[in-house]
């Protein structure tokens, strides 16, 4: 397993332009609570002792921690207008993932006409925060436990995903386009007029063959930062893991949501790496075939380097915390955009010419 936790300030330095001081000011300070929300929690039945702002991204929802007066604690989450939304939609996507067998956190209260909902509390840590420097042998059975939630969730109707527009080659390429703008151009990795005009000819083959693929239900952002492992014992032993954040459940490419977990913040070792997209079909209930390692490295490629535009964005709106994130995935982008047709005449191009921001992986821990 690999992990990359580089000092804040050698990033400023490498990504100066994605940094905006008065922006990063204002995420370091806390977030205030839900406005009055003591009083509908304790019409709901549930009275709060205490509510604790926790930390948050550059989405306009917000998160607390409440403890209530009965005993124990839950999770506010609170949604303004602009976003009002995303509460049903997490409604009904829970409502459908709980139907299919995955284990999400159940929902003890909501009013999603005056913006909140009140979550069971599965724990402080995520499977990525859990993860963190433990040897593969470790994360192992909880990846391969990942993989079969994936799987479940692919298995809903069709017509049940159709909340969302669907992750077809449209949106994939404007995905990639955000990228494009925020990283590669202003970072002079497509300065070269030649490479560019291949690389943008190459992605936007590749996007249409994903979007050529028949699409499943996909949890949409399907990685270790949001899975939590329950303190119910070791996966497969007892053990489960929860799924978070799942209100962006729509139509995509069969192996989107494997290439997500394989190539975000926990990158497995590249021999477990090969031996789990091994196992992996493109077709429900199908055995694997040769066409779908080039799907799932289809998928991790559009992924990892669309990863590194939302990166980028963040960054711009103050949220820095995800930087040391950027080489390493730019990296993975490059090592499977070399294993797919579109991307393999142009990888090693790619790798002379990013050198100097994206870099090799260290060997991961023995274990």
């Amino acid at each position: 397993m690999v992990l990359y936790a580089v000092p804040r300030a050698g990033f400023q330095q490498l990504f100066p332009r994605l940094f905006n001081n008065e922006d990063a000011s204002r995420m370091s300070e806390p977030i205030p609570a839900a406005a009055n929300p003591p009083e509908a929690l304790a019409a709901a039945g549930f009275p709060p002792l205490e509510i604790q702002p926790l930390a948050g991204d550059v989405s306009p929802r917000r998160y607390s921690r409440v403890v209530l007066a009965g005993g124990g604690s839950a999770i506010l989450a609170t949604y303004p207008p602009e976003i009002g939304s995303t509460c049903p939609r997490f409604l009904r996507t829970t409502w459908l993932l709980e139907g299919a067998g995955v284990r999400v956190p159940r929902i003890l209260a909501s009013d999603c006409a005056s913006g909140w909902m009140l979550l069971e509390d599965l724990g402080p840590q995520t499977l990525g925060e859990w993860g963190r420097g433990r040897p593969w042998s470790e994360l192992a059975p909880w990846f391969a436990a990942a993989l079969d939630v994936a799987e479940r969730i692919a298995g809903l109707p069709v017509a049940a995903a159709e909340l969302n527009p669907r992750l077809g080659s449209e949106l994939l390429r404007r995905e990639l386009a955000q990228t494009w703008d925020l990283f590669l151009e202003p970072r002079g990795l497509v300065a070269d007029a030649s490479l560019a005009a291949a690389l943008h000819a190459a992605l936007d083959a590749l996007c249409n063959a994903l979007g050529a693929e028949p699409p499943v239900p996909c949890h949409r952002d399907f990685m270790v930062r949001n899975l939590m492992p329950l303190p119910t014992g070791a996966a497969g032993a007892g053990g489960e893991l929860a799924v978070l954040d799942h209100q962006d459940l729509r139509l995509g490419p069969p192996l989107y949501d494997a290439a997500s977990l394989l190539n975000d913040t926990l990158f497995p070792p590249a021999e477990a790496e090969e031996a789990l997209v091994a196992g992996l079909s493109g077709d429900a209930g199908g055995a694997a075939t040769a066409g779908d390692s080039v799907r799932y490295h289809r998928a991790a490629a559009q992924r990892t380097l669309k990863a590194v535009g939302t990166y980028a964005s963040f960054a711009r709106r103050g949220a820095t915390r995800h930087l040391p994130l950027i080489p390493p995935t730019l990296a993975r982008f490059v090592k499977n955009f070399a294993r797919v047709p579109e991307g393999e005449p142009l990888a090693a191009r790619l790798a002379a010419a990013w050198r100097g921001t994206w870099r090799d992986e260290p060997e991961p821990p023995a274990g």
